[in-house]
């Protein structure tokens, strides 16, 4: 049952991009969107969390796991959804799947681990395949913004699994999520009111497509995710999830009509054959909560 519920998580992580486009299209803003995103994943966890109570973590990490959710997790959520907002789904799937190369280079540059042979070959496969994905587009195909927005949630994110992986170890996984979902509502909703509120008068479509978003996207796939990891181990965890850019991509296609070209798609391939490589070795750096 392991791999299925991790195969399971990645098709409603996958499927998070569809819904944020027609959530735009129902006149959804991006703070919008973010702020009741991770308002009702929170309301939701924190209850799943009191039916299941964790031992009480100590302040120091209570704090730290709010701040991650506050600075690492909404912003690297707020470029995401900026970028969804003017670039193709599938697209912006892959540029984000570059994380963990980034996360790998990053544990190499800061001692944490080991560079190996593998591990150079996979950074220059992932390397390639990032170039035939940016450049299979074809001239002014791709907005130049959304790619940099793209990109910098990426480095965000890894940033985010680097520093939490040193300072949240031992946190329950559900605890911690809850922690880090309360943390980026706060502070979207502290944005929201330094910038003259969140426009929520969006139609019912709108409240549809973002509900989904924080119980399928979000707290459904937390769950599924944690489910399957208990039976296959982080690395082979890591690997299914390379299913989700793929799923992605053929929602795109089948709902938005979005669609890559066979460069990009051979791109793609090698982005994500390069994340196989590098999983398949143990790391020293833990998986992330998967609340990207």
């Amino acid at each position: 049952m392991g791999p299925l519920l991790c195969l399971l998580s990645a098709v409603c992580f996958g499927a998070m991009s569809i819904f944020g486009k027609f959530a735009y299209d129902a006149g959804v803003s991006p703070s919008a969107l973010l702020l009741v995103r991770f308002t009702l994943a929170a309301v939701v966890l924190a209850g799943l969390l009191s039916l299941r109570p964790a031992p009480r973590p100590a302040g120091r990490s209570v704090a730290i796991a709010l701040g991650l959710g506050a600075v690492g997790f909404a912003t690297q959520a707020t470029l995401y959804f900026e970028a969804l907002s003017v670039m193709d789904a599938s697209l912006l799937s892959l540029i984000l799947y570059t994380y963990p190369l980034m996360v790998t280079a990053g544990a190499v540059l800061l001692g944490r681990d080991r560079m190996t042979r593998g591990r150079a070959i996979a950074l220059a496969v992932a390397t390639t395949g990032t170039v035939l994905v940016l450049a299979g587009a074809g001239g002014g195909a791709v907005s130049p913004f959304g790619v940099a927005l793209g990109f910098g949630s990426a480095l965000t994110y890894t940033v985010y699994i680097l520093v939490s992986d040193r300072i949240v170890q031992g946190m329950p996984p559900l605890l911690l999520a809850t922690l880090v979902m309360t943390g980026a509502a706060v502070a979207l909703s502290g944005k929201a009111l330094a910038t003259g509120g969140a426009d929520l008068g969006f139609s019912p479509a709108g409240w549809f497509w973002v509900a989904c978003i924080a119980i399928i996207s979000t707290v459904l796939a937390t769950l599924l995710f944690f489910s399957g990891l208990r039976g296959t181990g982080p690395s082979t965890a890591a690997i299914l999830s390379t299913v989700e850019p793929f799923f992605t991509a053929a929602l795109a296609a089948v709902m938005l009509g979005e669609f890559l070209s066979p460069v990009q798609l051979a791109g793609g391939l090698l982005l994500l054959a390069s994340v196989v490589v590098v999983q398949m070795r143990p790391k020293r750096v833990h998986e992330p909560v998967p609340v990207a």
